[in-house]
């Protein structure tokens, strides 16, 4: 059996290349403006005593999707959903699929499909004297996803 197997430094993926489209009724948009994301799911949990332990267990009970985007302020497609929310109560859901794919790596690609995202909210308007570029940052929440393209495996693993 071979020791030491390590991972080659041209499968680290750049964080650089990835690609975000997101989908509003009906309409996909390639959101090249976007300069960070994160997309997260955090279980909940219940703590459960346990008789005849001195600590407690931990049993899921369900889970929580939430994500944020920073993106450069040149668009206003999420001002949008916010301003038709407000003048008509209706509450927009939208769809945002991440690709994360270099190359160079064995690894291949990796695309995430976050379902039924709902905006949180967000600054309309801003300026800054000192700063450099106007952005914006979209929280969401999403109620599911999928995965229809995994990383593969890197040899060693």
């Amino acid at each position: 059996m071979e020791r030491n197997i390590t991972m080659n430094a041209k499968d680290v993926l750049s964080a650089k290349l990835a690609e975000v489209y997101v989908t509003i009724l009906g309409r996909r948009w390639l959101l090249f403006q976007a300069k960070n994301f994160e997309g997260k799911f955090d279980k909940t949990k219940k703590e459960v005593p346990i008789l005849g332990k001195t600590g407690t267990g931990n049993k899921s009970t369900g889970w929580k999707g939430t994500g944020k985007m920073t993106i450069y302020k040149n668009t206003s497609i999420f001002d949008e959903l916010m301003e038709r929310y407000k003048n008509t109560g209706e509450d927009i859901y939208f769809d945002v699929q991440v690709t994360n794919e270099d190359p160079t790596s064995d690894a291949g690609a990796c695309t995430v499909i976050f379902k039924d995202c709902n905006i949180d909210g967000g600054v309309l308007a801003s300026f800054d004297a000192d700063g450099d570029f106007l952005e914006q940052e979209v929280e969401f929440t999403y109620e599911d996803f999928s995965a229809p393209k995994k990383f593969k495996t890197l040899l060693g693993m």
